[in-house]
């Protein structure tokens, strides 16, 4: 495709291979709305699709963390939907607040031993134990808390 640009013309003239004019030449209103339309609809297209991601990430990360051969976050500490917590760490609960930025809480869960070599939480992600969309999705769900 060759564009040519005009002063006097708005849209740039485009031609095809075949030298026929495009849509933005021929018609600029029309590509307006075609433009408008397009890039609203992908919008919408988006949104919901993110909207149920995040919603899968977060019912995703429940399972990992009460699972006993992954996160197994019961053990430890009590969350609100699970059964018979631990009480070795602290209750999960207003997480949101006490770390707004996510990259601490994916700190915690990657490799605690990095900030407090004293901590009885194991290194998750440093072990292998979970993967980064595992700690992702793990974090997600610890956020609605």
């Amino acid at each position: 495709m060759i564009f040519l640009e005009k002063p006097d013309v708005r849209f740039s003239r485009c031609f095809n291979d075949r030298g026929d004019r495009a849509l933005t030449d021929q018609h600029p209103t029309r590509f307006r709305l075609w433009l408008v339309l397009s890039w609203a609809l992908i919008v919408t297209a988006t949104v919901p699709a993110t909207t149920a991601r995040a919603q899968s990430g977060v019912a995703e990360g429940q399972r990992l963390a009460f699972d006993l051969t992954k996160g197994n976050c019961l053990s430890c500490h009590e969350i609100k939907g699970g059964d018979l917590p631990g009480s070795i760490g602290p209750a999960l609960r207003d997480i949101k607040n006490k770390y707004p930025d996510r990259k601490d809480l994916i700190a915690i869960l990657t490799d605690e031993t990095r900030r407090n070599p004293q901590t009885a939480m194991p290194p998750f992600g440093r072990n292998r134990i979970l993967t980064e969309q595992e700690i992702d999705a793990i974090v997600d769900f610890l956020q609605t808390l």
